[in-house]
């Protein structure tokens, strides 16, 4: 990838980021889609609703986990893994999704850095998506300080886009596993003030909250976690209120190619 073409793509996202009100995501073209999160259970707050939209749609959908999620609960990791990764498939199963990959980098100390990036970039390579969505990587989320492991998945996230579209960046991808480089077009940001939306419908709500309800075993450990149906409805009324729509998931999107 060219500098003059880089430059071009910064210049597109700060166009979206500074358009008034939020825009619908234009899907055309779209028919894989990748999302890039640390643990089970990330996508289930809302974006799994999206998730349950797209593949009603007929849009392929993988989840890659960098971990098991094996220190996030009440028991020892040796037990939380297998458990979490059994609870990621059936959420995922909720909403339809036909690619599940769950790495395994240690939960709770995941670190950006060469390895990381590498393992994503494969994993782009290997299933070609036309978009990734991915945490944006920030210290400070809507919802406060956001984990470390968050931090680090997304902006290994970020640069394995483009790592993943460069021969020349970890070459033993295509001379040993054989994979070609891919380039996405589109980045989908999650965590950030949204410049775009994907309206969701009542199916696609009710998928959503099933998808959270499949971590049962790990809802159980957090006796303070509200219901599932008591929260995630709020959450895509809220952004469908500022969409204009019933309900809606927001991303901050970057187009990469023209």
């Amino acid at each position: 990838m060219s500098e003059n073409t880089a430059g071009q793509q910064d210049e597109q996202g700060r166009d979206e980021e500074q358009a008034p009100g939020l825009q619908p995501l234009d899907e055309t073209g779209i028919e894989r889609i990748l999302l890039v999160v640390a643990h089970p259970d990330d996508i289930e707050y809302g974006t799994s609703a999206a998730v349950a939209g797209w593949t009603s749609r007929g849009i392929g959908v993988g989840y890659l986990l960098l971990t098991a999620g094996e220190a996030g609960m009440q028991r020892p990791p040796r037990e939380a893994g297998p458990l979490r990764t059994e609870e990621q498939r059936r959420a995922g199963e909720a909403v339809g999704i036909e690619r599940l990959a769950i790495l395994d980098f240690p939960d709770g100390t995941l670190e950006y850095g060469l390895p990381l990036r590498r393992a994503i970039a494969r994993e782009i390579r290997g299933y070609r998506p036309d978009a990734v969505v991915a945490g944006s990587g920030d210290l400070f989320v809507g919802w406060g300080i956001d984990h470390p492991d968050h931090r680090a998945a997304g902006l290994a996230a970020i640069d394995a886009v483009r790592d993943a579209d460069n021969r020349w960046v970890f070459p033993e991808l295509t001379s040993d596993d054989e994979l070609e480089p891919w380039g996405a077009t589109w980045l989908l940001l999650t965590g950030r003030a949204p410049t775009h939306y994907v309206a969701v419908d009542e199916e696609a709500e009710a998928r959503a909250v099933a998808s959270l309800e499949a971590h049962e075993a790990y809802l159980a450990d957090l006796p303070w976690h509200p219901k599932p149906a008591d929260f995630i409805p709020e959450i895509l009324a809220g952004t469908g209120k500022a969409a204009g729509v019933p309900r809606a998931v927001g991303f901050d999107v970057h187009r990469l190619r023209g």
